[in-house]
């Protein structure tokens, strides 16, 4: 479990392509301190299992499910990526409830740069719209951000709420952000990985199940 509040801005050193998968290797010095074999940590926001770690790099392996649905497989040699290390037991849940598996990938529409922060616009993909809610918490590329507005656009940009629109919600990103995570350079076009409240998707199957899962429930308590 992770918390969203990136640790170090790393850099992928290797890349190697499999016939089903892929084989990274990520430059990060402080993830690596203390890390082995089987440990994890996120990569823009997926949760990988460390391979193998020396001088201050680690390798992990990528299965073809998690290149399809989030954006490792467009990572190179020289790209730069956020890095977190699991929230230990007991410790400060800085961001929020973060599992590191990728619900998908948006693309970045627009930024707004401000004096103090930029606002970021992101296209929300089919399916996902209905777990993201106003000042509720979303992944983006391992971020922790709170979303700070939601609308819809037509194909041309314009806004709407009809007709077919473009689902998509902003987030105002603060100077550090900006300074030590990828989302401080990422431009419009950019996919970035997502990962919407778990809670939220908890709440929704259980409210699915209705009566039948209630009386499963109380059958196994009994």
């Amino acid at each position: 479990m992770f918390t969203g509040i990136v640790e170090e801005l790393g850099e992928v050193v290797a890349v190697e392509r499999l016939p089903d998968a892929a084989r990274l290797t990520v430059r990060g010095p402080l993830v690596t301190a203390e890390a082995s074999h089987g440990d994890s940590i996120a990569v823009n926001g997926v949760c990988l299992t460390v391979t193998d770690s020396s001088d201050k790099t680690f390798t992990a392996d990528v299965m073809a499910e998690t290149l399809h649905r989030t954006g490792l497989g467009g990572l190179s040699p020289g790209s730069p990526v956020n890095l977190e290390r699991p929230v230990a037991l007991g410790g400060r849940l800085g961001g929020h409830l973060v599992q590191g598996h990728a619900d998908g990938t948006g693309e970045i529409l627009s930024r707004t740069p401000g004096e103090h922060w930029d606002v970021v616009r992101i296209a929300t993909p089919p399916g996902l719209a209905r777990y993201v809610v106003l000042k509720g918490s979303i992944t983006v590329d391992g971020v922790s951000l709170t979303v700070s507005a939601l609308g819809a656009q037509d194909g041309a940009g314009h806004s709407g709420s009809t007709g077919g629109a473009e689902p998509w919600f902003e987030v105002s990103l603060i100077p550090t952000t900006l300074e030590m995570t990828t989302l401080g350079r990422l431009q419009p076009g950019s996919r970035v990985n997502l990962e919407v409240d778990v809670i939220a998707k908890y709440v929704e199957s259980l409210l699915a199940a209705g009566p039948a899962g209630q009386v499963r429930n109380e059958g196994v308590s009994s």
